[in-house]
């Protein structure tokens, strides 16, 4: 078996603590917005085998970024090249590009993901790390921020059926010296409804209920409240999305 991608590392614990939270929720960079309103739009189109072990994505999210992809994955192998478009802070576009690649096997997996700001010809991310999956236990550590995140998690699946699982996160920033411990579970109250929540050091609780209306077409209604600042409003969001 194949390890995967880079982005596979460590993806069962993300899909439990940010995956339907909102893109708001996420710390995605930049986002659109509006007043008191946060928007996206996300489209990715996927062709596999076009090439034994080749597949191409093509991604675009509105107002953020596009992105095309080249993967190939062959036994003990997975690397992916791609060229693509980033809003900066001067409403423009700057061109990059990303490489990353997978050694290893579906048991145990070590890899490393560079980005690279093409305008300024230099470095724009890098990150390296390992996971570990097996069937009780998936855990995972990364090395990213120009090496001043430090994150370890772990996913732990209770009951596949209902999709009953629970994760951890812990992260450590070096240069703010700060760490942050987040928790998190899922339930499948019905074969088409997922409920999750989770909650960290930093005093956030948040919460999603995921449905799916008609045939792979789900709504999800997330919020959030941080529970030191007695000042806070509950913050809500709702987002639509088709997925295969």
């Amino acid at each position: 078996m194949n390890p995967g991608l880079y982005f596979a590392i460590g993806r069962k614990a993300r899909d439990v603590l940010y995956k339907d939270y909102g893109r708001a929720q996420q710390h995605q960079p930049l986002h659109g917005r509006y007043q008191s309103y946060d928007w996206s739009f996300n489209f990715s189109c996927q062709l596999e085998e076009v090439l034994p072990g080749l597949n191409t994505v093509f991604s675009v999210i509105i107002p953020d970024s596009s992105k095309a992809e080249l993967q190939y994955l062959r036994e003990c192998v997975g690397f992916s090249a791609g060229l693509g478009m980033k809003a900066n802070k001067r409403n423009g576009f700057d061109p990059i590009a990303n490489i990353s690649g997978v050694i290893g096997s579906s048991f145990f997996s070590l890899g490393a993901d560079v980005g690279i700001d093409l305008t300024k010809r230099k470095l724009d991310q890098f990150s390296a790390g390992f996971s570990l999956d097996c069937a009780l236990l998936v855990a995972s550590l990364t090395l990213s921020d120009d090496f001043d995140s430090l994150k370890a998690s772990i996913y732990h699946p209770l009951n596949p059926p209902t999709r009953t699982g629970v994760a951890a996160e812990l992260k450590h920033r070096m240069s703010e010296e700060a760490t942050t411990l987040t928790l998190g579970a899922q339930h499948a109250l019905l074969p088409f409804t997922l409920v999750k929540a989770r909650m960290n050091t930093d005093g956030k609780v948040s919460g999603v209920l995921r449905q799916e209306i008609w045939q792979k077409l789900y709504v999800s209604v997330s919020g959030e409240l941080d529970l030191r600042d007695h000042n806070s409003i509950p913050r809500i969001g709702v987002s639509m999305a088709v997925k295969h």
